[in-house]
């Protein structure tokens, strides 16, 4: 099974490359992709920078460069003061734009052509290691293009997708790209902060020197899962 990793920043990318046995790299479209096994499955990993633009682009050359038969993208998201509090990890079941808006006719979130909510493979949600404590949530992940530590912001959110549970900047749009392809796509994040909260953006610079790796090396636990 051929398995591609999606991250956004380096500080993530830290923490995935540890992860994979016999290491070596490969560039497509400029693009500096990280190849290695994890157990029996076969790993393509990147970063694909900030934001929807980076991680279209950044998915479409996974797709056609590697052809994976899965997509996984994980890192960090911030929580919204609902289910999912620091360092909980919530795995996306939906996820969904919330800066998306088509005039008139369409929805909050109607990306043309797709659906309102990207669902996520089943088969990964299920996993018996998804499924074991209290730090692991499951629910709506939603993005957009800005970094969201502002409490209106969260609250105009939550009006939308009142059950959202984290945000971030790439999920949606690689969602997006993965249902075009028709490539199964699962999505976990990591919550370093809490936007609105008094101490969020202490929260964040925090996390990085906080945040156990185990959070990250549940994604060894999914990928045995998935291939043994």
């Amino acid at each position: 099974m051929k398995i591609g990793l999606i991250v956004a920043m380096q500080k993530e990318l830290d923490f995935l490359t540890p992860l994979l046995d016999n290491a070596m790299t490969e560039y497509r479209n400029g693009i500096k992709f990280h190849c290695g096994q994890i157990g029996q499955a076969d790993i393509v990993a990147m970063q694909c920078g900030i934001g929807k633009v980076n991680a279209a682009v950044g998915t479409m050359s996974m797709i056609d460069g590697f052809t994976p038969d899965l997509i996984i993208n994980t890192g960090v998201a911030g929580g919204t003061g609902g289910n999912a509090g620091v360092l909980d990890i919530v795995v996306g079941t939906r996820v969904a734009y919330h800066d998306v808006w088509c005039g008139p006719g369409t929805e909050w979130g109607d990306a043309a052509g797709c659906p309102r909510f990207f669902h996520t493979s089943d088969l990964v949600n299920s996993l018996p290691c998804l499924h074991e404590g209290d730090t692991v949530k499951h629910g709506l992940i939603c993005s957009g293009d800005i970094f969201v530590s502002d409490p209106e912001i969260v609250t105009r959110i939550r009006s939308i997708y009142p059950d959202v549970d984290a945000v971030d900047m790439e999920s949606a749009a690689i969602a997006q790209v993965c249902f075009l392809r028709n490539t199964p796509f699962a999505c976990m994040r990591v919550i370093s902060d809490t936007p609105g909260a008094d101490d969020n953006i202490s929260q964040y610079n925090n996390f990085w020197e906080e945040a156990p790796r185990h959070t990250f090396d549940m994604l060894r636990h999914i990928i045995h899962e998935l291939t043994d």
